[in-house]
């Protein structure tokens, strides 16, 4: 059963919020990079992970090929051990990193179009905003609303104080 790497939760994130195949985002945003500077940024971004991603896998079967079972290492391969398990958990700190940022860029990007983002938050705003409103009968006039109180000084109703 393969695992989901931080590339493939990346891939994903991007999709899920540009609503196309990586594959055609891709092109997009090499096309125009001014018209999605965002997109542009997560798929810097996804290119590093890439980068990274293929190091984790490149560390994980070094590791894998010098602590296998029934394998005795040399003396001088227990350096390359720790070496390559200090290497891989590098890479997996910089994969979480770059994953990390993708979800920043994606927050921004829904951050800076909440209209386009969640359409159901706008409905449930306009709602709560017109439910502030009061209903009237059909036919029936709205009554006017009631004059606001003056505030200030009040008038002495007596003479002045000695």
């Amino acid at each position: 059963m393969p695992t989901t790497t931080m590339l493939d939760q990346a891939t994903a994130v991007i999709e899920n919020a540009w609503g196309q195949p990586i594959e055609a985002l891709e092109v997009l945003g090499v096309r125009r990079p001014s018209e999605e500077p965002l997109l542009r940024c997560a798929m810097h971004t996804r290119a590093a992970l890439a980068i990274t991603d293929s190091a984790v896998t490149v560390h994980q079967d070094r590791l894998h090929a010098l602590s296998r079972r029934g394998y005795v290492p040399d003396f001088y391969e227990l350096d390359r051990i720790t070496e390559t398990a200090v290497k891989l958990r590098v890479a997996h700190a910089e994969s979480r990193a770059y994953l990390q940022a993708i979800r920043r860029v994606v927050e921004a990007r829904e951050a800076a179009a909440p209209e386009v983002a969640a359409p159901a938050v706008r409905l449930a705003q306009a709602a709560v905003a017109r439910s502030g409103q009061t209903r009237h009968a059909p036919g029936a006039v709205p009554e006017p609303p009631s004059p606001a109180a003056v505030v200030g000084p009040s008038a002495p109703t007596t003479g002045p104080r000695r």
